[in-house]
């Protein structure tokens, strides 16, 4: 087995998910994804700390990158359409490199555990964009609900961006379902 293989995080990645997909994420050990990459168990730990993280690697850059494109965003911009331009420009840049996302996907809503640690994914965002927001001088009770709503439409429109398997870009499926989410608001 390989040990500094170039390539090997990415093959980690991808011997995950076949397995998750084949047997399901209960059913895969870490020896079980090191194997089929080809690699040691121990050569996984020097990429991911356990099983979960291969599906959420790099996630933990999300948030501060929305923060600062946030805080970025045109400053006479309401809060809403400061944190939708943020999701928006951030949003376009990541489904640009994400490769499985369909796959990835189906093996989160097939686990309780995987949709836990989505939420705490979630949940970060959320955070992070109502700091920010805070940061813009907005009022703390307007920040969070602005990051709620942004949040749910983002992951709307993620949503929507994996069911056309990128056929439609990230941008557009945000200004659908924020499209929808303004209808749903306006009681139209």
């Amino acid at each position: 087995m390989a040990r500094w293989d170039p390539g090997a995080e990415q093959r980690l990645k991808q011997a995950a998910l076949e397995l998750y997909l084949e047997r399901g994420y209960d059913n895969v050990t870490v020896t079980h994804i090191a194997e089929r990459a080809r690699l040691t168990r121990r050569s996984y730990f020097r990429y991911f700390p356990d099983k979960r993280e291969v599906l959420f690697a790099g996630s933990e850059r999300l948030p501060p990158a929305l923060a600062e494109a946030v805080l970025a965003a045109d400053p006479d911009a309401a809060p809403l359409t400061a944190a939708l331009d943020a999701l928006a420009r951030v949003g376009a840049q990541l489904t640009e490199h994400m490769d499985g996302a369909t796959q990835r996907r189906a093996v989160i809503d097939a686990s309780p555990e995987l949709q836990e640690r989505e939420r705490t994914k979630t949940a970060a965002i959320t955070e992070a964009i109502r700091d920010a927001l805070i940061q813009r001088q907005v009022n703390t009770a307007t920040a969070e609900l602005v990051a709620q709503l942004a949040t749910v439409a983002s992951n709307n429109a993620f949503q929507r961006w994996i069911e056309t398997e990128g056929r439609t870009s990230f941008s557009n499926c945000l200004d659908t379902a924020t499209d929808d989410l303004r209808t749903a608001l306006a009681g139209t």
